[in-house]
């Protein structure tokens, strides 16, 4: 089963930039004109935005910046906050986390939530700025209060992982449940992990299942993965193998080692399915070449045994040394280590 830990600060992004309206219906040259001649910092930032984009013009990043710079410059949040986009990107500019903290930061003084969230995010990362999770939490909760809800979902994590705050399930769910409510798809699952898990709130596997489908349905691939695991093993819901195949299948192409491990394992044990070793082989490939070490382990007995495949001492131990060195330990491993003495 996966776990929320999963989805600590590897799984944090930057907001890429904000749509203007306004001026929006003004072509270029009239765009060009108000923002040289008047020096109208909306005007630069919407040239800005089409050179970004590439709307009306070829696409050009130093050009987005040039614009975005004139209208940061005076002032104007969301030139402040795109121009610090471009800076975290290395976009037109060359990469400088440092100005993209400057920038982002005279954004969310303005009160701006995307340059909130992504300067809370560079704490959160040590990206330019010194780690700095008290720093992080501050600036989440300010992007949060205002509604956005990825940051909503980032301060659930570190309520749930006491980083940066006191260890609290409870204000991690209350976290958790306002960004879920906006459809964010990791906060659907974190929040269908607290009440598979019962932290924080009473154990419910009704409840984590509707929001395990509510993130699954929007691609979340753990989400898919844990589906999986409960259909499978009948876990608060009627046991059903073919809707556990489906949903690691729907894991399995997004490359989730365990769930394409899983499907080869049902194929090679007939689980929902007629027995067919051809595919457990395949499957087990899959996530054996992705460094799985249970799929190693698997691919080897399968070429030991002769199942499915041409007996193959020598390919088995192939395998299973694989496993042993992506951190398998059982009585093989333990043989080879033996070996090696």
């Amino acid at each position: 089963m996966k776990k929320l830990f999963a989805i600590v600060w590897l799984c944090l992004f930057f907001v890429s930039p904000v749509n203007a309206d306004d001026l929006k219906d003004l072509g270029f040259d009239e765009l060009s004109k108000l923002a040289t001649e008047k020096n109208d910092p909306k005007a630069q930032y919407e040239l800005g935005l089409m050179y970004e984009s590439g709307n009306g013009v070829d696409q050009n990043y130093t050009n987005a910046a040039k614009w975005y710079e004139k209208a940061a410059l005076q002032g104007d949040a969301k030139a402040q906050l795109n121009l610090g986009w471009l800076f975290e990107k290395g976009y037109g500019v060359e990469r400088n986390t440092f100005e993209a903290k400057d920038w982002y930061e005279k954004a969310a003084l303005q009160g701006d939530a995307r340059a909130q969230l992504n300067l809370g995010t560079l704490y959160a990362l040590g990206d330019g700025v010194p780690l700095d999770n008290v720093k992080a939490k501050e600036w989440y909760e300010k992007s949060a209060m205002q509604g956005n809800e990825r940051a909503q979902s980032y301060l659930g994590v570190m309520y749930y992982l006491g980083e940066g705050v006191p260890q609290n399930y409870a204000k991690a769910k209350e976290w958790f449940e306002k960004s879920a409510m906006q459809g964010h798809a990791k906060a659907q699952f974190n929040l269908a992990v607290m009440y598979d898990e019962g932290k924080g709130v009473d154990q419910d596997y009704a409840k984590a299942l509707e929001w395990y489908e509510k993130a699954a349905n929007q691609g979340d691939v753990d989400a898919q993965y844990n589906l999986g695991i409960k259909y499978e093993d009948g876990k608060g819901v009627e046991q059903n193998y073919a809707k556990a195949l489906e949903w690691y299948e729907k894991a399995a192409e997004q490359d989730d080692v365990d769930a394409q491990n899983n499907i080869a394992l049902m194929y090679s044990e007939g689980k929902g399915v007629e027995v067919d070793l051809n595919k457990a082989k395949e499957w087990f490939e899959r996530a054996a070449n992705l460094n799985h070490p249970e799929a190693q382990y698997n691919l080897g007995i399968m070429y030991e045994d002769g199942n499915g495949v041409p007996q193959n001492i020598d390919e088995a131990k192939k395998w299973y040394q694989k496993a042993c060195d992506n951190g398998l330990d059982n009585e093989i491993c333990n043989s080879f280590s033996k070996d090696e003495n």
